[in-house]
């Protein structure tokens, strides 16, 4: 196994000498506890997503900006409106926001038309907070077992032939609030550290042939620029033919919390080993064993083994309309929702609005894109009595999404990641809509 690595302390411009790993940041559980003064296990931090500091957050945010909705002109045709502007904003009367915590932002899916994240509003994970990066000094190393080791400014990296894909990005603890209680009230809460954005870049293959693979070369660790230094082991087998290294999003350079100015991009894998800031990957011959890998980011099993390098997203659905928080009214409901697959597309999504007694298949919305979110849909005409809403997904290996028991028995519950079990809304008689479980 390969020497564990210890990060450069200057940017970098020459191998990092072998040696004990240092001392990183606190997991975001610990960050959590200093910050309000009272003691949360790991779990219960990640189960936060529904989080009483997250919500009074959305409402401190949401009060300014209800108090700043302009003056309506009763007759919009007899007023001149507003000029151009140098750079875009949203209408006022639009106010879905993420909903932020010490170390992630939530992505408020319930509110969102498509398949497509806004840049603003794709839910943010950092371990040690975001840094400012100038791009013109920013460089990428590339060294360890390739024929010659090499350093590329971002410009460098722009004239290589760019390449464009639609892509999700899931944290690994997604949904970590759901393997023992109902642990959000909303979609947001639940499901909201997931995103789909149009990633542009160059192709990870294409960079590495102008340093040269060495044939040993089987593994890739990747590090970021923040204070971190967040790495990851890569297996470079799977990921050569789609990986990219990415500077834009949407259309235009990426946001500071998606890794502003490079962020490494491996489709359908868990969002931690889509590095962001990238400063450094080094090929060798077996795993980097960092603490990332070791410490985090492996599944605790019933049997008390651990299962590491988990690292594909597995197929998961979940409705987004009506969902928690929300409230139905009798009569026609379409109801709405997005399912992704890290092992490709998604073939299948069905609903149940029985508590999964019966199951009819949802009308998939085009593009239906590998390793991307797509878009479902189903009509349902709701006559007022409580009942349970459900979906589950299948992709294109034939991967079925399971019921929460299925998951637990093949699991357990002492993980806090890759929970993708089949998501229930409970819909009252008075239109109430909350997450239990069944």
């Amino acid at each position: 196994m390969a020497d564990k690595e210890r990060r450069p302390r200057e940017r970098p411009r020459r191998e990092a000498a072998g040696g004990t790993p240092p001392e990183a940041p606190e997991p975001p559980g610990n960050r959590a506890d200093q910050f309000r003064g009272r003691a949360l296990s790991r779990r219960a931090l990640l189960a936060g997503t529904a989080s009483f500091a997250g919500l009074t957050a959305a409402e401190a945010l949401l009060a300014p900006l209800q108090a700043q909705l302009p003056s309506v002109p009763e007759d919009p045709t007899r007023v001149p409106g507003t000029a151009p502007s140098p750079y875009g904003t949203r209408a006022a009367f639009e106010q879905a926001i993420r909903l932020a915590t010490a170390s992630h932002s939530l992505t408020p899916l319930e509110s969102l038309h498509g398949i497509v994240t806004p840049s603003s509003l794709h839910f943010e994970r950092h371990h040690n907070g975001v840094p400012l990066i100038d791009p013109a000094r920013h460089r990428l190393l590339i060294h360890g077992l390739v024929g010659r080791s090499m350093i590329f400014t971002l410009d460098e990296l722009k004239r290589f032939p760019s390449v464009s894909r639609l892509a999700f990005i899931e944290c690994s603890g997604n949904t970590a609030g759901e393997w023992h209680e109902p642990g959000g009230r909303t979609v947001q809460q639940t499901h909201g550290l997931l995103s789909t954005s149009e990633w542009t870049g160059v192709a990870l293959a294409t960079v590495l042939r102008e340093a040269g693979i060495k044939p040993e070369a089987t593994w890739m660790l990747a590090e970021g620029s923040d204070a971190a230094a967040m790495t990851r082991s890569i297996p470079l087998a799977p990921v050569l033919d789609e990986a990219l290294l990415c500077y834009a999003q949407n259309g235009e350079a990426l946001r500071p919390e998606q890794g502003y100015p490079l962020r490494l991009l491996l489709p359908g894998w868990e969002g931690n080993a889509n590095i962001k800031w990238l400063r450094r990957l080094k090929l060798g011959p077996a795993p980097f064993m960092t603490r990332e890998e070791t410490s985090h980011y492996t599944d605790l099993m019933p049997d008390g083994t651990a299962r590491q390098f988990t690292l594909v997203m597995d197929a998961k659905s979940v409705i987004t309309n009506p969902s928690g928080g929300q409230r139905v009214r009798r009569g026609f409901v379409e109801i709405r929702g997005l399912a992704w697959s890290g092992r490709g597309r998604v073939t299948r999504v069905e609903v149940s609005t029985d508590a999964g007694r019966t199951w009819q298949q949802a009308s998939l919305q085009d593009p239906v894109l590998p390793k991307c979110a797509t878009s479902f849909r189903l009509p349902w005409r709701w006559d007022g009595r409580e009942t349970v809403l459900q979906s589950r997904c299948t992709d294109e290996t034939g991967y079925v999404q399971p019921g929460r028991e299925a998951l637990v028995a093949a699991r357990g519950v002492n993980s806090v990641y890759h929970y993708h079990a089949i998501q229930s809304w409970k819909v009252s008689p008075d239109g109430t809509v909350e997450n239990v479980h069944v």
